[in-house]
């Protein structure tokens, strides 16, 4: 088995360096645990961020993987297959609504995107978004991005964003009006910290948006799928939006994406108005119907509140720690010190793979199929870690 070091030069030799290289090389995974290349284990608390909801080679999946590849692999967009119109009808009773019309892709960046051009079909130009928001990386979403650093050395941009601060209900009065195409905004901010706004923002924003006919869009990418405890984790608001953004969890592991419309939008898009080559392909589709279908049956979305109740209240212990915010099983835990990117790599160290998004929270997004045993794992090794981080 090749070293560290030989599989960080083989990267920094082949790879462009926009991740720099990593610290480690997985080459096996069952369930929540994953190995390296050197045969030590895991614990994965990150879920490929929040992507693998039934964790590693999960056998429903790869079962339904392995007979969609015997039988149909890849057909473009331009002919139908059963297991994209199943996926679709499922989106669309997930939703509740009779209108939703499904479009699929292959990332959370793609699915924005087509929101983002299917507001321009409303005729209106400017949109809505917030600060430290993420919506991707390609140019179009990078555009409704509210974050400075990943924005500015790709400027200038797609003109007419404007942001707000999250949770900021009179600057989302202030800067929604007829002007204004969509208002895209994350059930709670991932990519910013795991930062839950108050009850009751997201139905404010739709009173905002419906009263002067501007299209809300929700996105669901690190919140759907269960990882709340809802399917697409605004339902506890009640309700409806006119988009919402779907990926990460959706495609069970593998790449897959979607932007559902809802309302008079879900008609907007015509023959030739988008598309995707890859988009709703048939092993993605057969992956996430697996996925969805063991949720179900296993009725995994009622166990992720109570574990969200245990993680919060057993990390919070920790002197260390400030806070812990979230929901269901996909939580950032606030440290008291500037410390987060040490402490991910000693946890990495003890068998966690978890993960900073700055130098004072850490973020986890653990398989919804995370058992007890290994919770109470997790939560041994993080008071050790965290022991030596106290000051």
């Amino acid at each position: 088995m090749a070293d560290r070091i030989e599989v960080q030069e083989r990267w920094k030799g082949a790879l462009q360096n926009n991740y720099g290289a990593p610290t480690i090389s997985l080459v096996k995974g069952k369930g929540a645990l994953v190995w390296d290349a050197q045969g030590k284990e895991y614990l994965d608390f990150l879920g490929g961020i929040a992507t693998n909801i039934l964790g590693h080679a999960h056998p429903n999946i790869v079962a339904a993987i392995t007979a969609q590849v015997n039988e149909l692999g890849h057909v473009s967009n331009l002919y139908a297959h059963p297991r994209g119109l199943e996926l679709a009808e499922k989106l669309k009773a997930l939703t509740g609504e009779s209108s939703a019309r499904i479009f699929f892709c292959n990332s959370g960046a793609e699915a924005n995107e087509a929101a983002f051009k299917l507001s321009r079909l409303t005729g209106r130009k400017k949109v809505v978004s917030t600060i430290g928001s993420f919506h991707g990386r390609t140019m179009g979403a990078l555009s409704l991005t509210g974050q400075i650093a990943k924005r500015d050395p790709f400027l200038p941009l797609v003109e007419g964003v404007k942001f707000i601060p999250f949770n900021d209900l009179p600057a989302a009065k202030k800067a929604i009006n007829k002007r204004v195409a969509m208002v895209i905004v994350e059930p709670i901010q991932g990519e910013n910290g795991v930062v839950v706004p108050d009850f009751g923002y997201l139905r404010e924003l739709r009173e905002l948006t419906r009263k002067h006919g501007v299209l809300l869009a929700l996105d669901c990418v690190q919140t759907g799928m269960g990882r709340t405890g809802e399917w697409f984790g605004y339902e506890g608001e009640g309700v409806v939006p006119d988009v919402i953004t779907l990926a990460k969890g959706l495609g069970g592991g593998l790449p897959l994406g979607a932007m559902i419309a809802i309302g008079d939008c879900a008609n907007s898009f015509e023959p030739g108005s988008h598309g995707s080559t890859f988009g709703g392909n048939p092993m993605a589709c057969a992956s996430a119907l697996a996925a969805i279908d063991v949720l179900e049956k296993e009725n995994l979305l009622a166990r992720i509140k109570s574990l969200e109740l245990t993680l919060k209240l057993e990390i919070s212990k920790s002197p260390i720690v400030q806070s812990v915010r979230g929901s269901g099983l996909l939580l950032g835990i606030v440290l008291k010190h500037a410390v987060a990117k040490d402490f991910v790599s000693q946890l990495q160290l003890a068998g966690i793979l978890a993960n900073a998004t700055s130098d004072s929270v850490i973020r986890i997004a653990p398989p919804l199929i995370i058992t007890d045993e290994q919770i109470t794992r997790f939560l041994e090794i993080f008071r050790k870690v965290a022991t030596t981080h106290e000051r």
